[in-house]
């Protein structure tokens, strides 16, 4: 077993995950005097990377800025490449410093109240690290936890868990698993894209919560027969041919019905939820049927002195709950509560020395 590196300098603040709130609070510490990593298994805002090309962000520009950066653009709303255009920028101007493509495997906090931090490169090299700082904050999200179906065959390479273009797919049949935004925003691009689509959802009507400009599009392409529907059915597996020229899904109605829908390619857009493993390991209590970490909402700490949690992983399952524009906070509350502290130790040592 290969061992990891010798330990490094010790930081003030060690954050993982290098989305939107991981910037805003390795961005507070800086202001802060404090040194700080941003370390994350993929490249800067990856849940961003990962969202559709065409993506255009329902809040308006002014609820995502962060860290005092103005989010200059003409356009009230922006889209994908503007956001990762404006966060690169708010990382240079912050001079950040960040470890990409690198993987944290353990936070583990030490007798004398500091953290190391092992990690493993995940471009392949296979290289690993031990990293310490003397306070750690949680800043993941969910993006790379989608939800799954149990369904046999579902890691077929023509089974898909995110969504990114509609090019590929003109002319085939795409099923599209699912009945909230991405499964509605999903099944009208690719149907305005030349895909023939089906969508496939286990209750007997999309969610209401879906986008209200969304929403009766997407069920008036559906009544006039432009995109069909599969309500009330459950996906038992996936299958395909031998030769992977046949394949398709294999449906079950609450009825006790079963049917087979052939499909080129199919996308489960069911949702995403937090590594509520990850968080356990790091020592963090969670609750087991709303996965919310244990914390102070005021300072953002775990029961773990020293270990922060920010953005989405404080909500759990809840994944609709907390978003860019209402977590920018979290930077300040986790700096000023590790700043308090490190005066309160220093006063310590004063009176003792």
């Amino acid at each position: 077993m290969e061992r990891p590196e010798p330990a490094e300098r010790t930081l003030d603040l060690l954050v993982v995950g290098a989305g939107p709130t991981a910037i805003a609070i390795g961005a507070e510490a800086r202001r802060a005097g404090l040194s700080a990593l941003l370390v994350d298994r993929g490249p800067l805002c990856a849940a961003i990377v990962g969202f559709p090309d065409d993506m255009l962000f329902f809040t308006t520009r002014d609820r995502l800025e962060i860290a005092g950066v103005p989010f200059a653009i003409p356009e009230d709303k922006p889209n994908r490449r503007q956001a990762l255009a404006y966060y690169q920028g708010v990382v240079r101007r912050h001079r950040l410093d960040l470890a990409l493509y690198e993987e944290v495997d353990r936070v583990r906090r030490g007798a004398d109240g500091t953290f190391a931090v092992d990690t493993h490169a995940t471009d392949g090299s296979g290289r690993r690290r031990r990293r310490r700082a003397r306070a750690v904050a949680l800043a993941t999200g969910y993006f790379d936890n989608p939800n799954r179906l149990g369904a046999e065959g579902e890691d077929l390479p023509w089974v898909r868990c995110r969504y990114r273009r509609p090019w590929d797919h003109f002319g085939q049949h795409v099923v599209v698993v699912g009945g909230g935004n991405s499964a509605a925003e999903t099944a009208l691009d690719l149907w305005r894209h030349g895909a023939r689509v089906t969508i496939v959802h286990r209750r007997s009507r999309l969610k209401p919560s879906i986008k209200y400009w969304l929403l009766p599009d997407v069920e008036n392409r559906i009544a006039e027969g432009s995109i069909d529907a599969r309500f009330d059915a459950v996906v038992t597996a996936f299958r395909e041919a031998g030769d992977g020229r046949q394949r398709g899904l294999e449906l079950r109605r609450h009825d006790g019905a079963t049917s087979f829908l052939p499909a080129d390619v199919a996308y489960v857009l069911i949702g995403y939820q937090p590594d509520d493993g990850f968080l356990r390991r790091c020592g963090i209590e969670v609750d087991d049927a709303t996965l919310v970490p244990a914390f102070d909402a005021a300072t953002c700490e775990t029961n773990v002195p020293g270990l922060y949690v920010a953005g989405t992983l404080q909500a759990g399952r809840r994944t609709n709950v907390i978003f860019i524009e209402n977590a920018r906070d979290h930077g300040a509350r986790i700096v000023g509560h590790l700043r308090r502290r490190q005066r309160r130790e220093a006063g310590q040592r004063g009176r003792r020395g």
